[in-house]
Order: C-alpha cells, then sequence, then structure tokens
C-alpha cells in the first residue's frame, strides 16, 4: 500500500485527490498538508488531521504537489530530508527553480509534469508527430483558456505544447494567446498552417478529475522507483 501524502489538501485539485485516493485500496493517506496562513482550515478533513508542518511528511511514501512554485520547493526540501518522492503538478516555475528540482532527482523519485492528464500526454505525442512531418512549411500557433484564478500564463501545458513543437519542426511558434475566463478547466490548441491547409490539435478539460487521476498513476509508478526525474511521457510509456 503507498502512504500518500497530499499538499494544498483544501484546495480544488488536492480535495479532488484526496476523494479519489480514498477510493483507491492502492494507497493510505499518511498526511494532508496546507498553508498556515489559510484561513478557515478546519483541523480535519476525511476525519484525517490536516497539518501545517512539514514534519508530517515523515514516513510518506509520495507526496502530490498541486500548489505554488514556492510552496514547492519548500516542500521538495522536505521530501529530500524524509525521503519522500513526489508528483510535481505545480506550474510557472522559473528556470533556476526547475534547475533544483532536477538536481533534487539525484536523491529521490520525481514526476515532474506541466500536465498530469492521460490525454493531454496523447496530444503531446501527436504535436510530435505532427512538427516532424510539417517542418519548416507551416506556421505554428497556440492559444490556451483556463479560470480566472490561474496565475501563470501561458499555462505550464501551452509552454509544453510549443516546446515539442519548435523541437520537432525546427522552427518557431509564432504565438501563443493566453485567455482568463470564468471557471474554464482548461483549453489548449495547436494549429499548424500553411498556404492550402490548416491542421489543428485541440484538448478540452471536462473536469479537474483528469488531472487528479493522473497524478495518483503517476504516485503508483513512483512507488517502484528510488530516484530520478521523469514525466507523464516515462509514466504512459509514451
Amino acid at each position: 500500500m503507498i502512504k500518500l501524502a497530499v499538499s494544498g489538501c483544501r484546495g480544488r485539485m488536492g480535495q479532488r485527490i484526496t476523494e479519489l485516493a480514498l477510493q483507491d485500496k492502492a494507497f493510505k493517506i499518511a498526511a494532508l498538508l496546507e498553508n498556515k496562513n489559510r484561513q478557515d482550515v478546519p483541523l480535519l478533513s476525511h476525519n484525517i488531521p490536516i497539518n501545517f508542518e512539514d514534519a508530517a511528511l515523515k514516513g510518506s511514501g509520495v507526496l502530490i504537489e498541486f500548489t505554488t512554485p514556492d510552496a514547492t520547493l519548500a516542500h521538495l526540501k522536505s521530501c529530500q530530508q524524509y525521503g519522500v518522492n513526489m508528483v510535481i503538478g505545480t506550474t510557472g516555475f522559473t528556470k533556476a527553480q526547475i534547475a533544483q528540482i532536477k538536481k533534487a532527482s539525484s536523491k529521490i523519485a520525481i514526476v515532474f509534469s506541466s500536465n498530469m492528464s492521460v490525454g493531454v500526454n496523447l496530444v503531446f505525442g501527436l504535436i510530435r508527430r505532427a512538427a516532424e512531418i510539417t517542418g519548416k512549411n507551416y506556421t505554428i500557433t497556440l492559444s490556451e483558456t483556463h479560470h480566472v484564478h490561474k496565475k501563470d500564463a501561458p499555462s505550464g501545458t501551452a509552454k509544453t505544447m510549443a516546446e515539442i513543437a519548435e523541437a520537432h519542426s525546427k522552427s518557431r511558434v509564432k504565438d501563443i494567446a493566453s485567455i482568463r475566463e470564468g471557471e474554464v478547466i482548461g483549453d489548449h490548441t495547436i494549429t499548424f498552417e500553411s498556404p492550402v491547409d490548416l491542421i489543428s490539435i485541440h484538448h478540452h478539460a471536462k473536469t479537474r478529475d483528469i488531472f487528479a487521476e493522473g497524478s495518483l498513476v503517476a504516485a503508483k509508478f513512483l512507488s517502484k522507483k528510488k530516484k530520478g526525474l521523469f514525466n507523464m511521457q516515462d509514466v504512459l510509456g509514451l
């Protein structure tokens, strides 16, 4: 049984990850973490104590993290201290912060992905193939829409899509349009356009469960790893 810790347990993602993990016999919730500065945090969630100190991580096997870059890096240090593997779904990191994550993977196993969704990672593969075939003959543009609460723009997923397209087409993405409106969970579209046609690859997230479910798949993957840096392509064997 995997002893699971969930950071940001009262956030939308944290709550759903906890609920799904409680329904999966492969997991036992070992720790729920929340920001001590967050107001109105209850003492319990699903009859499990909510902790504000990283010492609660001791004894956990995997921590799932969908919070902020600063909180994630703080927990990264604690996970190295206590030997806890990490699933990192947080986005908005700087290059220097990403370097810290890579360095930590020499001590613990980490799945670090801009998007934990199985469907989105399938889209990443489709983009790779499309970019290889179209090459420099097509103009590439991207658009992404998220809820008004999302802080980073472009989204981490859009950045990954652009990186894949550029690496395999050997041309630059012309534009990334970011829209923040309502409670949109996540829409991403990449287009490859030539003078004679337009190819569009689109992903629409209906529910946050796609990210929560994917993070639990990643946690199961990490339960068999000692150290190293992985992404969802590795987890899914794509």
